[in-house]
C-alpha cells in the first residue's frame, strides 16, 4: 500500500506542474490574454501607488487661492480631469477607484470560485443524494434574479462593497459548480484516482490533491469571468444609489456625474473616464478567459 502511495506521487506532482506551466504558457503565447493580463499589471500598480499618484484624497474638498470652492473646474495643469460640484479632484478619485474595483473583482471572484469548486467536487465526486440535495441548491440559485437580489440585499443591509460581495457569493458560484461537476463526473473513473482509493486515500485528500488540480485551469476561466461581473456589478449597484458612501469607486463617480447632470453640461471629464476604465478592466477579464478557453478546448481555434 506504500509503495502504491509512493507511485501517485510523481503523477499529482505533474498534474500540478502541467496545470500551472499551461495557465503561464497561455499568458505569454495567447495575444489577448498577455494584453489581458498587462491590463491587470497596470491596475494593480495604480491601485498599489494610488496615494503615491494621487494629488489630492478622493474626498477632500477643495478651495481655490481666494478662498472660493473649487467646484466644476474644467481640466487644468493642477487638476487634470476638473473638480466635481463639490470640489473633489476627479482624477484623484479616478486613481483611488481602481482599488475599490480590484478589491470588489477579486475578493468576488476568489469565494466564486472556491464555493464553486468545492460544490462541484463533493457533488460529482459523492454522487448520489449529496449529488441531488447540491444540484437542486444550485437550481434554486440560478432561479434568482441576480441584480435584483444584489439591490435587495444591499438595501436590506447597509451599503458597503462588502455586501456586494457577500451577495456575488451567494450566487454567482452556481456556474462554477455546475461545470466543475460535469468535469469530476469524467475525472473520477480515471485510473490515478481509482489507485488512490484503493491505496487508502481519504476523500478529502481524493478530491483536492488527486481530482482538484486537473479541474483547476476551468475553476481559472471562472474566476476572470466573475472578476469583470463583480465590477460591473459594483458599478451598478453605486450608480443606482445603493453602494458605499464613504468609499470612492467608479460606479460612484459615474453616479455623482448623473446627480450633477455633468452630461448636460457637457462635463465628458467627469463622466467619460470612469467609464472607460470599467470597460478597459472588463474587456481585460473576458480577453483573459478568451486564452483560457482556447487552452481548455482546442477547437475553438478552428
Amino acid at each position: 500500500m506504500a509503495d502504491a502511495t509512493v507511485r501517485l506521487r510523481p503523477s499529482r506532482r505533474a498534474a500540478a506542474f502541467r496545470s500551472v506551466r499551461s495557465l503561464a504558457k497561455v499568458l505569454v503565447s495567447d495575444r489577448y490574454a498577455f494584453t489581458g493580463a498587462l491590463v491587470y499589471v497596470v491596475f494593480v500598480a495604480v491601485a498599489a501607488f494610488a496615494g503615491v499618484l494621487a494629488p489630492y484624497e478622493p474626498t477632500e474638498i477643495l478651495f481655490t487661492p481666494e478662498g472660493m470652492l473649487a467646484a466644476d473646474l474644467a481640466p487644468n495643469a493642477e487638476h487634470p480631469l476638473g473638480t466635481t460640484s463639490l470640489g473633489r479632484d476627479i482624477y484623484s478619485q479616478l486613481l483611488y477607484g481602481t482599488r475599490s474595483a480590484l478589491l470588489v473583482g477579486l475578493v468576488a471572484a476568489f469565494f466564486v470560485v472556491a464555493i464553486g469548486t468545492v460544490v462541484g467536487l463533493v457533488a460529482g465526486y459523492m454522487g448520489g443524494l449529496v449529488d441531488t440535495v447540491l444540484m437542486r441548491i444550485t437550481d434554486v440559485a440560478f432561479g434568482i434574479p441576480f441584480l435584483p437580489f444584489v439591490i435587495v440585499l444591499s438595501a436590506f443591509l447597509e451599503p458597503s462593497i462588502w455586501n456586494v460581495v457577500l451577495a456575488m457569493s451567494l450566487i454567482l458560484w452556481r456556474d462554477t459548480g455546475r461545470v466543475i461537476r460535469s468535469q469530476v463526473l469524467t475525472v473520477k473513473h480515471r485510473a490515478f484516482v481509482e489507485a488512490a482509493r484503493v491505496s487508502g486515500s481519504s476523500t478529502p485528500r481524493i478530491l483536492f490533491v488527486h481530482i482538484a488540480p486537473n479541474v483547476l485551469p476551468i475553476s481559472l476561466l471562472y474566476g476572470s469571468i466573475a472578476v469583470g461581473w463583480a465590477i460591473l456589478t459594483e458599478a451598478s449597484i453605486s450608480f443606482l444609489g445603493f453602494g458605499a458612501t464613504d468609499q470612492i469607486s467608479w460606479g460612484y463617480m459615474l453616479q455623482d456625474a448623473y446627480v450633477s447632470q455633468a452630461l448636460s453640461r457637457g462635463a465628458w471629464h467627469w463622466f467619460v473616464p470612469p467609464g472607460l476604465a470599467i470597460v478597459a478592466i472588463v474587456v481585460a477579464g473576458f480577453f483573459i478567459s478568451r486564452g483560457y478557453e482556447e487552452l481548455l478546448f482546442p477547437k475553438l481555434k478552428d
